[in-house]
């Protein structure tokens, strides 16, 4: 039985739509070995496609594929902790699962660059899924068939807190609302300050961090989904976050703030509930700079 430990993400970081990611202190779990017959089960009671459907199988059987091999069945136990539809990443983490648990089970005949490759032809985009599996901040290009990729670890104090509402948004109603095209300016705008961010949190200019996130892209569509999303950036500055963005799709928001900032997580709770917004949850969050890993 091969056992995993799989990150939440969150991707775009702002203003590096479909480009930058990370990982982060957040994780399913999945447990795996062949069989003759699928036996799927949730262990947390997470409502999971228990047939041919289930994203993690789907995964496992496409990398035997592509070894030449043929999975017959799969014994699976999953532990679902990453919210499902929220931004963190939840359907990445069931294809790294798959990828890496097929992987192990065969002896490991694929590199990590071929299960980043495999991974974003999967998912259609590498933002999410090349965190999940490599860990810390993640720059990639999917040119369709290959992932250009550079990994870079974080170690530094700061808090991320994911601010989760009690509803989901699903990524291709989260696509659907975006233009068809933009402008060259804020084609400009955006590259520029997803520069400035990876290169602010990466060398601790963290002042820059608002302005890095700034987005023109797809934030200012997808906020027109995201009941009272103006009021929740309000209270995460009001607190001294460094930033605030929507994580991936949405509708979780991400607020990044200092080490030293006290009781961040509560405070944001506290004004959240006089807010009348009790329905969005706070959990307090570090960079995984480890990704995927097998769990003795």
């Amino acid at each position: 039985m091969v056992k995993l430990q799989i990150p939440a993400t969150s991707a775009n970081l702002g203003a590096g739509f479909d480009a930058l990611g990370l990982a982060l202190s957040f994780y399913n779990t999945a447990e795996m070995e062949e069989n003759d017959h699928l036996d799927i089960k949730s262990l947390d009671n997470t409502k999971i496609p228990e047939n041919e459907k289930n994203l993690i199988y789907i995964s496992a059987k496409d990398l035997y594929e592509v070894c030449g091999k043929k999975l017959e069945g799969l014994t699976l136990r999953q532990t679902n902790a990453i919210p499902m539809a929220r931004g963190l990443g939840s359907s990445s983490a069931c294809i790294i699962a798959g990828l890496v648990g097929a992987n192990k089970m065969l002896g490991d005949p694929l590199t990590k660059d071929d299960l980043v490759d495999l991974a974003a032809q999967i998912e259609g985009h590498p933002d999410n899924t090349a965190p999940a599996l490599l860990g810390g901040i993640v720059t990639a290009v999917f040119d369709g068939r290959k992932v250009h990729w550079v990994k870079q670890e974080v170690y530094t104090n700061l808090k991320f807190a994911a601010i989760i509402p009690d509803f989901e948004l699903k990524t291709n109603d989260a696509r659907a609302c975006l233009p068809k095209e933009v402008t060259y300016k804020d084609a400009v705008y955006n590259l520029s300050r997803a520069a400035l961010f990876s290169a602010s949190l990466l060398t601790g200019k963290y002042e820059n961090l608002r302005t890095g996130v700034d987005d023109r892209l797809h934030q200012p569509y997808r906020m027109k989904l995201i009941p009272n999303i103006d009021e929740v950036f309000d209270i995460a500055y009001t607190h001294g976050a460094y930033a605030a963005y929507i994580s991936g799709a949405g509708p979780t928001v991400m607020a990044i703030a200092d080490g030293g900032n006290e009781f961040f997580a509560g405070k944001l709770r506290f004004s959240l509930e006089n807010a009348g917004l009790s329905n969005w949850s706070v959990h307090e969050l570090s960079i995984d700079n480890e990704g995927t890993k097998v769990v003795v």
